[in-house]
Parts: structure tokens; sequence; C-alpha cells
């Protein structure tokens, strides 16, 4: 170490713990030998600070509430109303039950799309987050007060919840599922043990964010310094209650430009790589997509979650001898696939969208659902319940609510083509030959494959 070093390591001197009650047993931990993660001279980074953190935080504090907030209306659209959200009982956390809307119809597709791709986004500010702070998960004593005490624990819910969400969600999103449990299920109780942990978080730090963002990285005020600072003009943030600031920091090799560059310009290379599974302009650079680029032929290319051969249905029962059968009226109907190309079909252009993040906008051509209700003598149905061929799985079947079944474009749909009005297409066998639901703004699990009935139910 030079003179020059030591120099600086001696003039930066870590604050005295403030203690509070009871005192004599924090101070007596606080004497206890510091384990080396917590020694002070263990993280030397000359980039770490409340400034820095403050950065991250502030980025975070826009775009985690937005994840958050589409999350949970993703488990609304799931209709918890009818049973059929997962989890399903969530007793004192469930969220008002309203009818999930239909117009505009690309609307689940901008939640579920700003919920998947948002979360991508934003993992390498979380990352650098979680980097800037790693001094203060150490600290030593690592309580020191009741009120610090509660402080902790309310960072354990929030770094252990984003965690748990972000890398859970990220798997999901791959279709990685390595664990041993229920995704939907742990991934909403995570979330409200992230949003306490993030809701306690923003109200005690707030405050100090904004302190730090309004004196810039060396207390000057000077907020564009940063932006010219070199890594040999850089300068290690002064050491303050905060603890993030290093006591023995080493030379710089980057410079706080270079770093929010670096981490910025990760979120904005996943951002491409991953928008254009749920926006076609940009399909071409979905490398992120689980899906791959490829699906199909014509029309029917798009994204499969879930194939005919995985879904345990045997082909001979969709062939010459399917019939839709429909009930709720005074007596059951039963029809053919002629029969339904023989009554008045309605083309739409609507967008179809996954949980998984990944939509895709198609024209379909098919029988209204509300022509099928009256049909079936329901003209007004108070919701309808679809069951697939298939029998197994969690979306083998889905409630449809009142509007969705009555809006004039929810279809049963039997042919599909690209969105620029070409020519139409039987839809393909992974795609829910020989009828399937298509809904405005419906999540595409529910927008069911492979139809078998239709209970049209009065209220």
């Amino acid at each position: 170490m030079t003179t020059s070093q030591e120099s600086r390591d001696e003039a930066r001197v870590a604050p005295e713990p403030e203690y509070g009650f009871p005192r004599a047993l924090w101070r007596g931990i606080g004497r206890i030998p510091v384990p080396p993660p917590a020694h002070p001279r263990t993280w030397r980074s000359p980039l770490r600070g409340t400034w820095l953190t403050s950065v991250f935080g502030a980025v975070l504090l826009v775009g985690l509430p937005i994840v958050i907030l589409t999350g949970l209306m993703s488990f609304i659209a799931y209709g918890p109303q009818f049973g059929q959200a997962i989890p399903g009982d969530v007793g004192y956390l469930h969220l008002p039950f309203f009818d999930w809307p239909t117009n505009p119809s690309w609307f689940y597709r901008l939640t579920q799309g700003l919920h998947v791709v948002g979360g991508m986004v934003l993992t390498p500010i979380v990352l650098a987050k979680l980097w800037s702070v790693v001094p203060k998960l150490f600290a030593w004593p690592p309580v020191t007060s009741i009120a610090q005490l509660l402080e902790r624990i309310s960072l354990l819910a929030l770094v252990g919840g984003i965690l748990f969400e972000f890398v859970t969600g990220l798997m999901n999103s791959q279709y990685d599922y390595s664990w041993g449990f229920g995704f939907y299920t742990a991934h909403y109780y995570g979330a409200w043990v992230f949003i306490a942990g993030f809701v306690s978080h923003v109200a005690l730090k707030f405050p100090t964010m904004l302190r730090s963002l309004r004196r810039g990285p060396h207390g000057t005020g000077a907020f564009d310094r940063w932006l010219h600072d070199s890594p040999a003009t850089t300068e290690p943030e002064p050491m303050d209650s905060h603890g993030l600031a290093a006591l023995a920091p080493n030379r710089p090799t980057l410079s706080r430009r270079g770093l929010l560059g670096m981490v910025g310009g990760g979120s904005l290379l996943v951002g491409v790589l991953s928008i254009g599974q749920t926006w076609d302009p940009l399909r071409p650079l979905a490398m992120l997509s689980p899906r791959g680029q490829s699906y199909g032929d014509g029309p029917n290319d798009f994204q499969i979650n879930r194939t005919l051969g995985g879904s345990g249905i045997d082909p001979v029962a969709l062939g010459d001898g399917w019939r839709l059968r429909m009930t709720g009226g005074s007596g059951e109907v039963s029809l053919s696939r002629q029969d339904l190309l023989g009554m008045p079909q309605h083309t739409a252009t609507l967008p179809i969208a996954c949980v998984e993040g990944w939509s895709v906008t198609r024209t379909w051509s098919g029988v209204r659902l509300r022509d099928l209700a009256a049909l079936a003598g329901v003209p007004e149905p108070a919701n309808a319940f679809v069951q697939s061929v298939e029998t197994s799985g969690a979306f083998a079947r889905a409630t449809l609510q009142r509007t969705q079944v009555l809006h004039p474009d929810a279809l049963l749909a039997l042919r599909v083509g690209d969105d620029d009005g070409g020519p139409m297409a039987d839809l393909a066998p992974d795609h829910g030959f020989p009828a399937r639901v298509i809904v405005p703004a419906l999540p595409g699990v529910h927008n069911t494959k492979w139809v078998a009935s239709i209970d049209f139910r009065r209220a």
C-alpha cells in the first residue's frame, strides 16, 4: 500500500454506532470479535456509498411498483370470484373481486408484458442495488437498537422476497420448474412478503434517499459531477452513519458513470432481447423467448404452451366424431364442426397473451359465443363454464364472466390467420383444433383449446 493510500485510510474513520435501548446488550454484542465478512475493511469498492445506493433505489422505486401492480392484476384476471385463480383460497390476502375488462383487447397483453419483461429489465438493477448494500448486510454489530432490529427484519423480507420472486419468476418464464413446490401459490404468497418488506423499507429509507440524491455523490450538490469523472478522478464517497462507503477503499478502476452505464446498458440489452416476445415488430430479436422463433406453418406459426401430445388427448376424440355439447337451456344442444362452420362466422383480430409473458396477434374466425348462448337457450348468461376434451391439468376448463361471453369479438374460433389479412387456415391440432375459445384481454390459459362442452349458466 502506498503512503498516499495509507493516509487516505487513516483519514476515513467509521462512525461510532449509536446504541439504543438496551445499550448494554447491543454493546456486548459489538465487543464480540468481528467475523471476517463483517470486518469494515472487507468491502473495498470506492464506488459504494449512500448516494450510489440511492440512485439504484430511486430507479427501483419507480419500476418495482409497476411489476407489483401488474402481477396482482394478473391474479385478478384469472377470475378468483370463480375459484379458478391459483392459489384458490388465500384468506385475508384475497384481492377485490370484479369483472376483468374485455376492452381494450390488448389489456392483458400490456399488463402481463409489463410484469414479465419489466421484471427481466429490472434484474440487473436489483443485482446492482444488492451489490451496493452488501456491507450493510454484514454490519457488526448486526443490531444496535430495537428500531434497527425492526429495520433489519424488513430488510430480510425485502431482500429474501425480491430474490425469491425474481428467481422463481425468471425460471417460470423459461419453463424451468426445478423446485418442489407449486409456482403460482409460492409466487403469490412470496409477493406479499416482498410487498411488506418493500413498503416498510421505503417508509424507513425514503428521506435518506432524497437527502443523498440532493447532496450528490460527494456531498457537493453538484449532481452532474459524476457525469464527467474518470476512474482517475473518482473519489470514494465520504463515511457516514449508513455504513455503505468503504473504510479502506481500493483505487477505482471504474467511474460511477461507467458503473451506472454498465448496469443501464445491461437492462437495455435484456429489454431488447425480451420485449419481442410480446411486441410483434421486434419478434425476431426475442432471443430470450423460451419457445424459440418457430412454432408451426403459416398462420399457425405462433407460441404453444400445451401441445396436443402433452395434453394426453387421443387424436381420435378430435376427429369426425367430435361434437360440441352446450347446456343451460331446456335441453342439450350438440353441434359438429360442420354445423359450426355453417353458422354465421365472425372474424376478429385479437392478441393472445400468456402468463409467462409471450403474446401474439392473430386474426380469428368462428362463431360468436353470444350466438352459441342464444342457440343453447340462454341469451343472457351470468357466466359460462368451458370444458376441454383434455381432462387433466389446471387449465383444462375455465369459467368466463358474463361480459366475456357477450363481447362481440368473443369467439369459439375454428380458423386462424395472420394479422395482415392474409388467407385463413384451420386451427392446427396443437392450437386447439377442432375449436378453441378466444376472448379479448383474457389470459391465454383460459382461452380453452379442444373445447368439448360449454355450460351457459343463468344468474
